[in-house]
């Protein structure tokens, strides 16, 4: 009898999965997003990340943590 998978929301060293997806951004606006990330000291990736969460949280629909790691 086979074991089940791993849930998809975990991997073998303990953190949550990232899904990752194509994002499609003007020039302007991904310069933009690249001067806040270089100014705070994180990724292009982490910053648009917590811009995102950030405005879910505006709008009343933060996201629900997911694992050790989640910042939220």
């Amino acid at each position: 009898m086979a074991s089940a998978p791993p849930p998809e929301d975990a991997r073998p060293s303990g953190r949550p999965e990232r899904k990752a997806f194509a994002l499609r951004l003007s020039p302007a606006v991904h310069a933009a997003v690249e001067r806040l990330a270089s100014a705070e000291l994180r990724s292009v990736n982490a910053q648009i990340e917590i811009l995102l969460r950030e405005a879910l949280k505006a709008r009343g629909v933060p996201p629900a943590p997911t694992g050790p790691e989640d910042p939220s």
